[in-house]
């Protein structure tokens, strides 16, 4: 279940920001750039992400990380689970001040 929670944010702000350096997108993940790379991988791998660094840029730090057809599915199944997630633990929040409060 981490995974899947380390896999959604990284492909929630892969598709806002898709030019990035991997320091940036760690950053914004809140990883460090080891768990960013492996995480990154494993998408890549699985066929979720398409990753290309910019070869005009002499630096090569900025790489352009691009969500597949598979990888907007994967999240959107990621964004359904997690919102339904989020609506159990409301809902168990919602009962038990309830019968705090009787």
């Amino acid at each position: 279940m981490k995974n899947e929670q380390d896999h959604f944010e990284v492909l929630r702000i892969i598709q806002k920001k898709q030019e990035t350096s991997q320091r940036e997108l760690a950053e914004k993940v809140g990883f460090s750039l080891g768990k960013l790379n492996y995480c990154l991988k494993s998408l890549q791998k699985k066929g979720f992400v398409k990753i290309k660094n910019f070869k005009r840029n002499p630096k090569k730090f900025n790489y352009l990380y691009v969500l597949t057809p598979r990888g907007i599915a994967e999240k959107t199944k990621l964004t359904l689970n997690f919102m339904k997630r989020k609506i159990r633990e409301y809902d168990e929040l919602k009962k038990e001040l309830k019968g705090r409060y009787k």
